[in-house]
């Protein structure tokens, strides 16, 4: 049977498409969705270089940076998700800021007695977008009005503008505040009363640089320590119905 023969230019065309496809998939896959929220400050961000560009071509250059900083900051990638209702994830990327037994702020009308609560602190790198730490019903809702002082501080879960919300779990109420920071200027919240959340899901997000904290009900055991990296819909924060008790950890 006779073999075929191809052209070279035909190989070498062949060989390139495959090349630029590769390279067309990898810019794709690397690429992260920017959520809707973002669009109109990443515009604003992109006209004002333009302006500036008239002015002096390094101002344009500047301009771009922040741009691109900027819809780096609205990013929305997808997470792989644990579907397990013994889990608290982590409601947000970030660093775990504390880890302590504390009083739940009186507007989420979690009772006296301290819960343990777990802070996730995000500066103005992290992705901003916040998810539900476990499937449930919201119960209440409550907005407070307060300061900007930095969200790393402890002191800013009680003078911070911030916004409550309490799921109600298989495992009890799970309070979740959305605290902003000394850039925060917006907090932003999609879901409202009786609505029901998945874990993982999205229900708002921050702008800029902020913190969460996860009050979680008796019986949950922490999975994470103070300095870790947690990533949003993924990291468990807490677990229930673990024989283990606390885990201890150690930076190394």
């Amino acid at each position: 049977m006779p073999q075929k023969h191809f052209p070279c230019s035909q190989v070498t065309l062949t060989l390139r498409e495959k090349t630029l496809n590769n390279l067309f998939d990898t810019i794709r896959n690397t690429l992260v969705p920017i959520h809707k929220e973002g669009y109109v400050f990443v515009a604003a961000f992109f006209i004002v270089s333009l302006i500036l560009g008239y002015i002096a071509e390094p101002l344009f250059w500047i301009g771009i940076v922040l741009t691109l900083w900027c819809a780096y900051f609205f990013r929305d990638p997808e997470r792989a998700v644990p579907q397990d209702d013994d889990l608290i994830l982590s409601p947000a990327d970030g660093r775990i800021s504390h880890v302590a037994m504390v009083v739940p702020p009186a507007e989420l009308m979690l009772g006296t007695e301290p819960m343990l609560r777990i802070s996730v602190f995000m500066n103005v790198f992290d992705c901003h977008i916040n998810r539900s730490p476990v499937r449930g019903q919201v119960t209440h809702i409550e907005y407070r009005a307060g300061q900007f002082v930095n969200a790393e501080l402890d002191k800013a879960s009680e003078d911070n503008e911030r916004n409550g919300l309490v799921i109600e779990s298989i495992h009890g109420k799970v309070g979740v505040v959305q605290i902003a920071g000394l850039v925060a200027r917006r907090i932003v919240c999609w879901v409202k009363p009786t609505e029901p959340l998945s874990a993982g899901e999205r229900f708002g997000l921050i702008r800029f640089g902020s913190r969460l904290d996860v009050f979680v009900p008796a019986g949950g055991q922490p999975r994470v320590t103070v300095g870790q990296k947690a990533i949003g819909g993924e990291t468990v924060l807490a677990e229930f119905n673990s024989a283990k008790g606390p885990v201890i950890s150690r930076r190394t």
